[in-house]
């Protein structure tokens, strides 16, 4: 089956792009934005609409497949690549990506994922955009899957000698700033992971002592039990605090350590992760910070685990900070890995080290992005996997819901 024609075209992606770094210098929120400077390159203000890009390939049967190119929300920070908008890109791909992928024969999901996304700019020298990466990557498995006539799942578990789950893998909800509402809609619907909590500033969101945070998390294990939908619901606790702890701490591992306790406590019965709890704005001392707060919570026997984001972008950089056990978990911000391909090592090799695997991603993407990636989840098994995109719960809960449902259900026809 080969690949007769592809075609790209402009789509709008399930939440925003947002300036980091603008956001953390106290940009003022306004509404459904924010009033301010953009301080990141690329950014026109600090809040702008995400865009994707659909590519569309379509076989030499009639068939096409499909799959999103997308960013994270906070692209340019961390040492992400910058904003990516459909009118800068389409034509990078429409000029060379395109002509790699004319009449290819559709024999393997893996070599061609992995030759678009070692792909090098001839003009410049420099990789394809991570966005593009990601999305040519699932068209290219989407393509395969029709041309075997399986699911994605199956082509991935065939490929890398996995086998497709049989049971659900824990979803992992994000509130956004609506973090009590929202943490509402995730308990009814019994999210096995919550609420994200969005916790990026120091003076409305943590508290200058960590006041704020303590006590959201003192109210979410309340909520918990006063709404939860069965007798034995335990969602694991799941914040990302965007480096503002050791914001407040002056990065003293005691006292970040001394705070996380109190957290951990506070939490109890419930389990409890911490995203993010410092930055230092590079990534050797990012690993170095990080792989130092687990050794003095180890020491305490503490219980809260920390999960790793920030500057733990790439392949190379999971690899690494799994090899010096910098975070008890590391989120797989999947558009930042590049090529799909990645995300699949990158959770393989997180299980090996015996490092927690949270197959992420971000609000910033969407339903296409979103259905694939569960099928990777599927044939890999991470610990948890984001619902995206959006950032109103109800929507990507569904949509990665309802996709592992279908992969369920096709799969015990299947076995049956």
């Amino acid at each position: 089956m080969k690949i007769i024609d592809v075609i790209c075209c402009k789509g709008r992606t399930g939440f925003f792009f947002d300036d980091q770094r603008a956001i953390k210098k106290n940009a003022i929120p306004d509404g459904a934005t924010y009033k301010g400077k953009p301080i990141t390159p690329g950014f026109s203000a600090v809040r702008q609409a995400g865009e994707a890009i659909s590519v569309l390939l379509i076989l030499e049967d009639g068939q096409i497949a499909h799959g999103d190119c997308a960013a994270v929300q906070y692209s340019g920070a961390g040492g992400r690549d910058p904003v990516f908008l459909a009118e800068d890109f389409i034509p990078v791909i429409e000029k060379h990506v395109v002509p790699v992928l004319l009449g290819r024969e559709l024999v393997n999901f893996r070599s061609l994922a992995e030759e678009i996304d070692r792909m090098l700019i001839p003009d410049t020298g420099k990789a394809l955009h991570c966005a593009i990466r990601y999305g040519v990557t699932q068209a290219i498995l989407d393509a395969v899957a029709k041309a075997k006539k399986v699911l994605m799942a199956e082509v991935i578990a065939d490929e890398y000698g996995t086998t497709v789950s049989d049971r659900e893998i824990p979803i992992f909800t994000q509130s956004g700033d609506s973090r009590y509402e929202n943490a509402d809609k995730m308990i009814i619907k019994g999210a096995d992971v919550l609420p994200h909590g969005l916790i990026n500033n120091v003076k409305t969101k943590l508290g200058e002592k960590g006041e704020i945070l303590l006590e959201y998390v003192e109210w979410l294990r309340n909520r918990v039990e006063e709404l939860k939908p069965y007798d034995y619901y335990k969602p694991v606790l799941h914040i990302d605090t965007y480096g503002t702890i050791g914001m407040i701490f002056n990065n003293d591992y005691d006292a970040i350590v001394e705070y996380l306790l109190k957290l951990e406590k506070t939490a109890k019965p419930l389990k409890l992760r911490i995203e993010g709890p410092i930055d230092v704005e590079e990534r050797e001392g990012q690993m170095l910070a990080l792989k130092e707060l687990i050794k003095r919570l180890d020491e305490r026997n503490a219980t809260v685990q920390i999960v790793a984001d920030e500057w733990c972008n790439t392949l190379e950089d999971i690899k690494y900070f799994a090899d010096n056990r910098a975070g008890h978990m590391i989120q797989i911000k999947t558009p930042d890995l590049g090529g799909i391909n990645n995300t699949v090592e990158a959770v393989l090799y997180c299980k090996n080290k015996g490092i927690g695997a949270y197959l992420g991603g971000t609000c910033n993407e969407t339903d296409r992005s979103a259905q694939v990636c569960v099928h990777i989840a599927m044939a890999t098994k991470p610990d948890q996997i984001l619902a995206k995109p959006g950032m109103g719960v109800d929507e990507g809960f569904m949509v990665v819901y309802n996709e592992m449902q279908r992969i369920l259900a096709l799969m015990r026809r299947k076995r049956s």
